[in-house]
């Protein structure tokens, strides 16, 4: 007679749910898409990307303004970031945090400043993330550090930023979401003066196709409304309106649209309620090297005021 071994039940797996974004991301989709790949903003703006065997990259980036000014940084980070496995308390599950880890990063700009990045990821209890930064300009011997503190939990969104050498000061924010449903906070706070320094508040709805948001910012003094919608695989649309309660009566209105021509290229355009129109246009030429262009025009301006022309270049492996 032939015998069978029974085997434990392996639980169904299910999708974990995912934290909210931060509180500065609400609006995301939409601010991306009106401000991200417009390439007028500089005249040449390059970009080189690579990694070396030991796992070590660098990136290394140059702008040259329409004024003639040149900045740049060159950069190294490094990751070490080995598959954590912990057991879940509740099944007898062993799950994979391949993010979980330890990051450097040192960069050296041109205006002769040293920064330094040390991240923990998921090393100090699970779903946060600490960050020390420092920055120290040689000429000068200034120095600065901050602390930052990131927290994510299904449905909720913590943030923690202390600057430690004025002040100190410190900015926190939380954002909590629900089936699409999002709402969020932020204030600042002197230590040294015991007082709130300013605050804001933000409210939202995202979905994978479009979302909305409404923020208060500036001590709910400056108010915006803010809509993304992908409308197909090849077309999304935006648009974000502003509002300065202590300014003037008017209202800030931008409106963007981006076309994917095809798999390497696309195309986008935006105006505001002021007539300046902008165009941009990038393509991947091959596998890590991508081209963009640019330009601005003030149509109420077209006799006074020439277009505005820039360029991207990025090289990467």
């Amino acid at each position: 007679m032939s015998s069978t071994q029974a085997f434990p039940a392996v639980p169904a797996l299910t999708k974990p749910s995912i934290p909210p974004p931060a509180f500065s991301d609400i609006a995301k989709a939409s601010n991306d898409l009106i401000t991200r790949d417009f390439y007028h903003t500089a005249a040449v703006n390059l970009e080189v990307k690579s990694k070396a065997p030991n796992g070590v990259s660098f990136n290394v980036k140059q702008k040259s303004s329409h004024e003639g000014s040149t900045s740049g940084l060159i950069e190294g980070k490094y990751l070490d970031a080995p598959s954590v496995l912990f057991r879940a308390q509740w099944t007898h599950m062993l799950t994979s945090t391949p993010n979980a880890g330890i990051t450097l990063t040192n960069s050296w700009t041109t205006s002769n400043v040293l920064n330094t990045k040390f991240e923990l990821d998921n090393q100090i209890a699970k779903g946060l993330k600490a960050e020390l930064i420092t920055n120290f300009v040689p000429s000068s011997k200034d120095l600065g550090a901050n602390l930052n503190l990131l927290f994510k939990q299904p449905n909720f969104h913590a943030r923690a930023f202390f600057d430690m050498m004025k002040g100190p000061t410190a900015n926190v924010d939380a954002v909590l979401g629900r089936d699409g449903f999002l709402v969020g906070a932020e204030a600042g706070y002197d230590v040294q003066k015991a007082a709130i320094t300013r605050y804001s508040a933000a409210v939202g709805y995202a979905m994978p196709q479009y979302s909305a948001a409404i923020t208060a910012t500036s001590n709910l003094s400056v108010f915006s409304a803010a809509y993304y919608h992908k409308v197909n695989s090849e077309v999304e649309a935006g648009a974000k309106a502003t509002w300065d309660s202590k300014g003037s009566n008017n209202v800030g209105l931008e409106v963007a649209g981006k076309y994917r021509l095809d798999p390497t290229s696309f195309a986008k355009a935006k105006v505001n309620d002021r007539g300046v129109v902008s165009l941009a246009y990038n393509v991947l030429l091959r596998s890590g090297v991508t081209v963009g262009v640019g330009l601005s025009q003030d149509t109420q301006k077209m006799n006074d005021s020439a277009p505005k022309y820039g360029t991207h270049f990025e090289f990467s492996e």
